[in-house]
This record gives C-alpha cells, sequence and structure tokens, in this order.
C-alpha cells in the first residue's frame, strides 16, 4: 500500500466553523457597550432558537451544563432522590444531578440508536417506582426514541429532562429535539455544531420556569430596588458577546448538518465492505444532526479501536473513543446500573467504537486520506 503522509495541518474531530456574521453581532455588543448579560444579542437568539425549534421559551445561558442544571432544579430534585439516567453520555448530563445532591441510576443503552432503552427504563421503574425524573440525551446528534421515553415518563408520572446537548438541529417524527422534555437542554460548547465558543440554553413550553430558570442564572434578585434575596442563585446567564457569536453562527445551522450528512454518507460509503458498523441512523422516524461520524468494530474482527485512532494520530487527524458509559466511570462505581441481566450494551459499544474525525472544514480528500487510513488496519 502506498505510504500516506500526516496531514500538514491538524483534521480535527469537530471545530468551531466561522462565517463572518459573529463578527458584526459581537462589534454590535461592543460598539454600544452592552457586554454584560443583557442586549439585544441574548434577545435575537433566544427568538431564533424558539422560531428553530418550535418551543415557547428559551433562556440564555452559559452552558449546556448550567442549563442542565436549572432543569434538575426545576424539577423539585433534592438530597437523596433519585435519578435515572442515560448511561453512554459525556457525564455532563450527570453531574448536575450530583451538584443537588441526588443520585444516579443509569439505564442502559439499545443498538437501535445508541442512546436510552425505553425497556431498561420500563425495568427501572418496576424496580424503583419512586423515582420522578428521567434525564435523556441525544447520543452524537441521533435522537432517542424519545416518544416511547415521553410515554413511559408519563406513565410513570415522572419529569422528563432531555438532554440535545449533541442534538440541536435534529427531529424525530418531525418534531425537533430539545422540545420532547418538560424541561430541555441545548449546548454551544466549543465543538458542537453551532458555537458561542461557550453558552447553552434551556428550553420550556412553560413561561413560569422559563421566569424562574431566568431569575435563578442572574443570582436570583428579588425586583426591589437594592439587592434582595430569598432563594439561592448563580451566574448562568449567557453574555451578549458570546451571543452575537451564537447570533451569527444560527442562520448556518441547516448548511452545517448537510455538511455533517455529507461526511458521514461519504465514510459509510468508504467503509462498505469492511466488518464495522457506523452509528445507526434511524430515518424512518428521526432525521439527526449527524454531529459525529462514529463507527463500531464487528465482534468477530481482531482490531481494536486504539489500532484506528493511533493510526488516525500518525497521519495528523483526531479521532476519540466513544463515551464510557456512567456505570464504569469510578466516580460511579457504586451506583446502581439496570440492564438486561446477560448484556451491557454501553460497555459492548465502548469497547469496539471510535468517533471519526468529523470537522465540516475537512476536505473531500482529506476524508478520502482518512478512509484510506482506517482501512489498511483492516
Amino acid at each position: 500500500m502506498k505510504e500516506i503522509k500526516p496531514f500538514s495541518k491538524k483534521v480535527w474531530l469537530s471545530s468551531p466553523t466561522m462565517h463572518g456574521d459573529e463578527l458584526k453581532y459581537m462589534e454590535e455588543a461592543y460598539n454600544t457597550n452592552w457586554m454584560s448579560t443583557v442586549g439585544a444579542n441574548i434577545n435575537e437568539v433566544e427568538k431564533i432558537v424558539c422560531e428553530k425549534t418550535g418551543s415557547k421559551y428559551a433562556v440564555a445561558l452559559s452552558s449546556g451544563t448550567s442549563a442542565l442544571h436549572l432543569a434538575i432544579k426545576l424539577a423539585g430534585i433534592k438530597a437523596g432522590d433519585r435519578v435515572f439516567c442515560s448511561d453512554l453520555t459525556f457525564i455532563a448530563t450527570v453531574n448536575p444531578v450530583l451538584y443537588e445532591h441526588a443520585t444516579p441510576i443509569f439505564i442502559d443503552t439499545e443498538y437501535d440508536t445508541w442512546n436510552m432503552d425505553p425497556d431498561m427504563l420500563e425495568k427501572a421503574f418496576l424496580l424503583y417506582p419512586d423515582v420522578k425524573l428521567v434525564v435523556v440525551a441525544n447520543l452524537y446528534g441521533t435522537p432517542a426514541k424519545l416518544d416511547k421515553i415521553k410515554e413511559i415518563c408519563k406513565k410513570h408520572n415522572a419529569i422528563l429532562v432531555e438532554d440535545a446537548a449533541e442534538s440541536l438541529g435534529a427531529t424525530y417524527k418531525g418534531k425537533q429535539t430539545g422540545t420532547f422534555g418538560d424541561y430541555n437542554c441545548i449546548s454551544f460548547n466549543g465543538n458542537k455544531i453551532i458555537t458561542g465558543s461557550s453558552g447553552g440554553m434551556l428550553l420550556t413550553d412553560s413561561k413560569e420556569a422559563a421566569e424562574k430558570a431566568k431569575k435563578w442564572s442572574t443570582q436570583a434578585k428579588e425586583n426591589v430596588n437594592w439587592y434582595e434575596h430569598t432563594m439561592i442563585g448563580y451566574n448562568y446567564r449567557m453574555s451578549n458577546v458570546i451571543a452575537g457569536v451564537v447570533r451569527g453562527q444560527l442562520n448556518y445551522l441547516e448548511e452545517h448538518i448537510a455538511l455533517k450528512k455529507a461526511i458521514y454518507e461519504r465514510y459509510k460509503e468508504g467503509f462498505k465492505d469492511l466488518p464495522i458498523q457506523m452509528n445507526p441512523i434511524d430515518l424512518v422516524n428521526s432525521e439527526p444532526n449527524y454531529w459525529l461520524s462514529c463507527m463500531i468494530i464487528n465482534s468477530d474482527v481482531d482490531v481494536t479501536p486504539q489500532c484506528l485512532l493511533e493510526a488516525l494520530n500518525n497521519i495528523n487527524a483526531e479521532g476519540r473513543h466513544l463515551w464510557k458509559p456512567m456505570h464504569l466511570q469510578p466516580l460511579f462505581k457504586d451506583n446502581i446500573f439496570v440492564s438486561n441481566e446477560d448484556s451491557d450494551v454501553g460497555t459492548d459499544l465502548f469497547k469496539r467504537g471510535i468517533c471519526l474525525p468529523s470537522d465540516i472544514k475537512m476536505t473531500i480528500d482529506e476524508q478520502e486520506i482518512i478512509i484510506e487510513t482506517i482501512k489498511s488496519c483492516f
């Protein structure tokens, strides 16, 4: 095989893609001197996100994690409560549960979507019927079976929080993700499909919840002429400067999704003869945003994720392991994990999978070299 030379410039997993509009709105914040947590950019991004998602209310915050934290508080979770959480996810999905001194119970994953298994969620409610909150994440931009999960929550009188940090712009049965839960969260972190360098948003159809979240996010100040506080608050409101970046990005959401989809489809075609499977796409029920293209190696093949990642690193391209399941994390070694007795889907995916370079600035030629690099490992 012809030697593959390393790229002169690193090909990233998923880095920010800027267009120039961002500077216009950042300069507007600068020129009008609205540099803090109030301003036109914040108002506009809340309005635009509501229009794009169909959510009635949006509260712009400093991160997706802060949005999740306020969602947990809105759900009324307190110390000692148990919460059902996605197992195969980034820890940011779970940390806000710990902030409120509650205990996560992890629900295993399904192969269909790589997200929370509704059957295991139903099993969890049979085992722990007192649980009143479910936190579900949409992994790598692919929606979970959100209708089934929502139905199960309704059946057991539980609140649903949807972590749509990775799935902005994705739809499930024609409805935008980030709108299925009672409280929902999106992220504008630097690696997301739309970025503000940081930032996030809480989405809800409850005006009361939105007003409460906004108050909490600005140190819970009372509406009087002096600084009066009757409850704990947080410094969680989005900066008007960061909002300017997000505002400039939002017009490009559909374009970014189309570019991410093309990357996924080129990988799928390029790997069609390899003993691998791409992350599942259920086009009958959903349209993902294709945030990251991922793959798992067939279980009967003697090739490891580490081999593939080293090969990518050797050509100056970034790949990563799939998320390590929460129940395998040392922090959660004593937490309950609900799965089928004879299987552990999340662990299986983690042991066999990697995230491929999915940066939309990657050229087709660069992606073809990455495909050939992966093929050479087999």
